[in-house]
């Protein structure tokens, strides 16, 4: 590109609270599992530095547990709530903010989806919004007042921190089949109360939160809320089956303070619903009014399986991108900013090597971007 050639639209800064991004490229959240007792190394404070060396606009960071009991639901992911712990993110959000980056962590309670036995407190039941039994032995318990009450206060106190920090901006995992969103999926969610049965209950939870949140935070500070329709164990399942029913979930979250939503699909390209072309960002940035992040294989020539991170499938792929495609996206008004997950997983100069048109540059992610923090 010439010096007096205008870049692409995806290579132009866009506004995001009191500041603005470089481009419109974002590193999505991936959990990494190398921060032992939930702290955070400076390994990983390392790695997170790499992306934003790469040039991304903006790095989400991998999902953070907040300060609830049985938040945790695996080994050696981080915490978002403690004095080690956050000394440790203040390591790493430094580190971003002197290559040129912006950061916000994801704040996560793994609800249901908890492995029995979790660190730091393996003699506790999980929480979630119903009572789990598996083979005759309960191990998790419906979350009465108390517990949803407890656990909002903890997602807004990890929020606080995470503007305490200096981070520049914070977002809610609302999505996958984890706590929030066992709450708004009518198939992990069989409550009689305030918290369940119509579209409007099951949205309670993840309302409470948002506006915890929000009350916590400066009014420039974004919350940003990502939500899927496919949950780990199910790519099939869907908390909306039409887009009023998604206006409906969403349009009450963007009111109560949701400044950008993140939709999560498997494959950013399809068809969020019958009739149209339209894929679920887009059908968010409509229903809701909100700016919004487009996320699904961008960069690769395979869809994500979560058989790719247990080993059960081949998780190789190569690097493929369609530049012209993601810009005309952004110029249709469909997204306002792509996440890119494993591509820059594999290659943290992937933004850069886009930029500067090195697509043969690109390395191809394998299972060794599992395994390693790559930088």
């Amino acid at each position: 590109m010439s010096n007096n050639q205008q870049p692409l639209t995806v290579f132009q800064p866009f506004p995001f609270g009191k500041s603005s991004l470089r481009n419109r490229f974002v590193m999505a959240p991936m959990t990494r599992n190398k921060s032992p007792n939930g702290v955070p190394t400076d390994e990983v404070a390392r790695y997170y530095r790499a992306r934003a060396e790469g040039g991304v606009g903006l790095i989400i960071s991998e999902g953070t547990y907040i300060g609830h009991p049985v938040a945790n639901g695996y080994p050696d992911v981080p915490a978002f709530h403690g004095e080690a712990a956050l000394a440790g993110w203040k390591k790493v959000v430094d580190g971003v903010h002197e290559a040129g980056g912006k950061m916000i962590p994801q704040i996560w309670h793994t609800g249901a989806a908890r492995m029995p036995g979790s660190w730091p407190n393996p003699e506790l039941l999980g929480a979630g919004p119903d009572d789990v039994f598996v083979d005759g032995v309960q191990t998790v318990k419906a979350m009465d007042q108390t517990d949803i009450d407890l656990a909002v206060m903890a997602y807004a106190q990890a929020a606080a921190d995470a503007e305490l920090l200096g981070f520049d901006g914070v977002e809610i995992h609302g999505a996958h089949g984890y706590l929030i969103d066992q709450f708004l999926w009518d198939g992990s969610n069989h409550r009689t109360d305030n918290y369940g049965g119509s579209l409007e209950n099951r949205t309670r939870f993840a309302l409470e939160v948002v506006k915890a949140v929000r009350a916590v935070v400066s009014a420039e500070f974004p919350v940003v809320f990502r939500f899927s329709q496919w949950k780990l164990g199910d790519y099939d399942a869907r908390i909306a089956n039409t887009p009023e029913e998604l206006e409906a979930i969403l349009k009450p979250l963007a009111d109560a303070g949701v400044d950008f939503f993140h939709a999560s699909t498997r494959r950013m390209w399809e068809p969020a619903f019958e009739g149209s072309e339209d894929n679920l960002a887009t059908w968010t940035r409509r229903v809701s009014g909100k700016p919004v992040i487009t996320v699904g294989s961008v960069g690769l020539d395979k869809e994500f399986r979560v058989g790719h991170f247990t080993r059960e499938e081949n998780p190789d792929a190569n690097s493929s991108v369609d530049l012209l495609q993601l810009e005309q996206g952004v110029l249709d008004d469909r997204y306002d900013l792509i996440a890119v997950g494993r591509a820059i997983l594999a290659d943290p100069n992937w933004t850069n090597k886009v930029r500067e048109n090195r697509l043969e540059d690109i390395k191809h992610f394998d299972v060794s971007a599992l395994d390693e923090l790559v930088v």
